[in-house]
């Protein structure tokens, strides 16, 4: 297992970005959460295998129809940051 931290950068809020990764975490079974930042950005923690990690980037490099991603920063946590992530989810979300 191993746990990443993603920020997406570009035209990610407002264009369905959030359910968009919701949707491709949860069919690759992976743990964490999806939000938007006050910046304009969106965050991402993720937990799984490298090779389904490696299928949500690249989606994540795509996105939904509408956006535009600019840049997306990727940084490894901790494996022990796992143990508190459950079946993924949108936090934020009304």
């Amino acid at each position: 297992m191993m746990v990443l931290h993603f920020l997406i950068q570009g035209r990610v809020q407002g264009v369905g970005f959030r359910w968009f990764v919701h949707r491709e975490a949860s069919e690759l079974e992976l743990h964490g959460w999806v939000r938007n930042t006050e910046d304009g950005d969106v965050e991402v923690v993720a937990s799984g295998s490298p090779e389904d990690l490696a299928e949500l980037r690249a989606s994540l490099r795509q996105g939904p129809r509408g956006s535009r991603v600019d840049r997306l920063i990727e940084h490894y946590l901790d494996d022990n940051e796992a143990k508190n992530l459950d079946a993924f989810r949108i936090e934020g979300a009304w």
